[in-house]
C-alpha cells in the first residue's frame, strides 16, 4: 500500500515545494533536497503525515464528531467542496467568516436567515415585493449561499479542522487553536509546521496534489463513519448464562442440631 501511495504522490507532484528563497527554516526536517532553486519535499514524510492524519480522522468520524474542511484558495476550493460533500462534513471553500468558530451562535443565526431566504424564493410571497427589493434579496441570498452553504451540516463545533495552506487560512487556524481544536494541514515549504497539530508536508499549490491528499483524508472519514454504522447495527454479544444453582438441602437430619439426630 505504501509503495502504491508513494507512486501516486510523486505522480501528483506532492513533493514539489516553493522556491528556496521563500522557505521556512522550521520545514527543514521535511525537505529532502533542492533542485533548480526549488525545495523537494521528502515524500516519506508526506506519507508519514498522511497515515497519522488518516488514523486520527477515522477515529474522530467513528465517534460521530464533525470535521471541518477549509481551503479558500483558487486551487483548493473545488476539491474542498467536492470532498466535503462526499464524506458528509462541513466545509469552507469560498471565504472564511471571522468568528465562524469563536462566534458560532452568530453563524448559526445567519444560517437561519439563509433558510428564510430560500423559503421565500420558492414561495409565492416573493411577488409581493417590489422589483428593487427582489433584486436586493437575490443579492443577499447569493452572497450568503456562497459563504455559508458549506456550514449547513455544522450544527455544533467540529472536533478538528482539515486545512489546505495554513498561511492562507491563518484566521481559521487561529480560531481553532483558541478553542483547542485539532488541526490537520497540507503544508508547503513556506509554512510553519508549529502552527498545526498534524502537518502533512506537501505541495499546497498544485491542483492534483491537493485533490489527492483531500481524497485520501475524505476516504478516512468515510471509513470511520462506516465503522460507526457497523458497530451500531451489530447485535450485542451473548453473555453465557450461569449454570443453575443445585439444590443442596439434604433430607437427612443434621448432626448436632438436637432432637433425634443426637445419640445419648
Amino acid at each position: 500500500m505504501s509503495d502504491t501511495m508513494i507512486k501516486e504522490l510523486v505522480s501528483a507532484g506532492v513533493h514539489y515545494g516553493h522556491r528556496v528563497s521563500l522557505w521556512n527554516p522550521k520545514m527543514a526536517p521535511y525537505i529532502y533536497a533542492r533542485k533548480n532553486q526549488i525545495h523537494i519535499i521528502d515524500i516519506r514524510e508526506t506519507l508519514r503525515g498522511l497515515l497519522r492524519a488518516q488514523k486520527y480522522l477515522t477515529q474522530v468520524a467513528s465517534s460521530g464528531s464533525l470535521i471541518l474542511f477549509v481551503g479558500t484558495k483558487r486551487q483548493a476550493a473545488a476539491a474542498i467542496e467536492r470532498e466535503g460533500l462526499r464524506c458528509g462534513m462541513p466545509f469552507v471553500a469560498e471565504r472564511w467568516l471571522g468568528g465562524a468558530l469563536t462566534n458560532f451562535r452568530t453563524i448559526r443565526s445567519r444560517l437561519g436567515r439563509l433558510e428564510e431566504l430560500e423559503a421565500l424564493r420558492t414561495s409565492d410571497r416573493l411577488g409581493e415585493y417590489s422589483k428593487k427589493m427582489q433584486s436586493a434579496l437575490a443579492r443577499e441570498f447569493r452572497k450568503m449561499y456562497r459563504n455559508l452553504n458549506g456550514l449547513r451540516a455544522m450544527n455544533r463545533l467540529p472536533e478538528c479542522l482539515v486545512v489546505v495552506d495554513p498561511r492562507k487560512e491563518k484566521n481559521a487556524i487561529r480560531e481553532a487553536r483558541r478553542l483547542g481544536l485539532t488541526t490537520i494541514a497540507l503544508i508547503d515549504t513556506d509554512c510553519d509546521p508549529d502552527d498545526v497539530d498534524l502537518p502533512i508536508p506537501g505541495n499546497d499549490d498544485g491542483i492534483r496534489s491537493i485533490e489527492l491528499v483531500l481524497q485520501v483524508l475524505a476516504d478516512a472519514v468515510l471509513a470511520g463513519k462506516a465503522t460507526a454504522v457497523h458497530a451500531k447495527h451489530e447485535p450485542p454479544a451473548e453473555v453465557p448464562s450461569s449454570p443453575p444453582i443445585a439444590e443442596t438441602v439434604s433430607s437427612e437430619p443434621v448432626a448436632g442440631a438436637g432432637g433425634d439426630g443426637v445419640s445419648s
